[in-house]
């Protein structure tokens, strides 16, 4: 059933989105194009306009730009931007939904999206550097020098970027993991054990298999006691879902805002899209949150969908990319640690893949500087095609014609 109606301005309804990042400003542009000419109001708490969060710890952390502002024509989309307001409430009406901020203003409407993203994880203690926001990329930038000591914790995706970003500014970088190895909680530690060169070849001292306690003024402190000397600290330890507003609401929460396969909540005028949204996913028989870009570019068209009376289910491959000491990363699906690993070339190679099976069937695939078969690989999930495995191992054959 059609919580808005697609038709004449002033004749379907008010929207409105909370949140205006990517998720937030899709959710718009998909309204207006299936034909919504409603009301909508666009809620965010940062004053920036919707900007491309991957580049803040690539491009911009890296000084090659200082903005990652996307185009958008928001007088074409007709929506009223209130930015740099905090919504604190959700509340239901007889007839819709509503949003209060934290100024005490209310905004009604028929249906409300919830886009408000997800939050960086922080440690306790003194202040320190989290990347997450166009404003944190900038302010840990301006410190980048040098000599100066950094100490990142974390070395999965960010973590990685943003010692590159370091190192390449001349600083003294030193990263603090609590895995066997780098990414090996996504990849595995044979991989992840390959990874860890990268870091040694840029000069970066890599402390694994170390817990993180809390940020002191002198440095780092690290379970044992022992205190990481540091000028500056950058937390990058993954992020948690931006939901803390909602738990006195009528949505259910869990890791994130609980959805359907539909992006519903158990209100049927609200809705949940991008990295907030913990969505029941048909692929995988769970309930997953996928917190990156690739989801908060797609979502919104299932909900706009949705909400205009469609039926549409949303049951993507997750999608990652990531450049890494010189080098792009591509990873597509979900790894089980009892998955099997088949190897496309090798890490001697330029370009090298790993492929992940549950049985004949392509789960997961990790490329280094091979984007064409992270491409591929992702089609070949999302259609369940079964794989030959020893033309899969084989470099010179293109993924897709590993395909039975």
């Amino acid at each position: 059933m059609a919580v808005l109606q697609a038709g004449a301005a002033g004749g379907g309804g008010r929207l409105i989105v909370v949140g205006a990042g990517v998720a937030g400003m899709r959710t718009v542009v998909e309204m207006r194009r299936l034909g919504y000419a409603g009301g909508i109001t666009l809620i965010g708490t940062e004053r920036h306009r919707t900007y491309d969060r991957p580049l803040l710890s690539k491009a911009v952390l890296g000084g090659e730009a200082d903005s990652a502002t996307i185009a958008v024509d928001w007088d074409g989309l007709a929506a009223d931007l209130r930015l740099g307001e905090t919504a604190e409430v959700l509340y239901g009406t007889a007839d819709g939904a509503g949003v209060e901020t934290a100024g005490g203003r209310r905004y009604d409407g028929d249906a409300v999206v919830i886009a408000t993203g997800a939050v960086a994880n922080r440690l306790p203690g003194a202040p320190h550097h989290v990347l997450r926001t166009l404003d944190d990329t900038l302010g840990m930038r301006a410190r980048f020098r040098p000599g100066l000591r950094v100490v990142i914790v974390g070395a999965s995706w960010t973590g990685a970027e943003a010692a590159t970003a370091a190192v390449r500014a001349g600083c003294e970088v030193t990263v603090v993991h609590r895995g066997a190895e780098p990414l090996a909680g996504i990849a595995g530690a044979e991989v992840g054990a390959y990874c860890r060169g990268w870091y040694e070849q840029a000069g970066v001292a890599l402390r694994l298999g170390r817990v993180a306690e809390r940020v002191e003024p002198a440095g780092l402190l690290l379970a044992g006691g022992e205190v990481l000397p540091a000028d500056a600290v950058l937390v990058a330890t993954g992020a948690s879902p931006a939901v803390g507003w909602l738990r006195d609401s009528p949505v259910a929460l869990g890791d994130g805002v609980l959805v359907d396969e539909g992006l519903r909540t158990g209100l049927a005028t609200v809705y949940a899209v991008g990295d907030c949204a913990a969505f029941v996913s048909r692929r995988y028989g769970t309930r997953i949150r996928v917190d990156h870009w690739d989801t908060a570019m797609n979502g919104p068209a299932v909900a706009a969908a949705n909400l205009l009376g469609g039926d549409e289910v949303y049951d993507p491959v997750p999608y990652f990319w990531s450049e890494q000491f010189g080098r792009s990363l591509h990873w597509v699906g979900r790894r089980e640690a009892w998955h099997r690993a088949v190897w496309r070339g090798g890490p001697q190679d330029e370009a090298w893949g790993v492929c992940w099976f549950s049985g004949e069937y392509l789960a997961a695939f990790l490329g280094v500087n091979w984007g064409r078969d992270a491409l591929q690989a992702r089609r070949l999930i999302q259609a369940g095609a079964s794989l030959d495995q020893d033309r899969a191992a084989d470099p010179a054959v293109p993924l897709k014609k590993a395909a039975r």
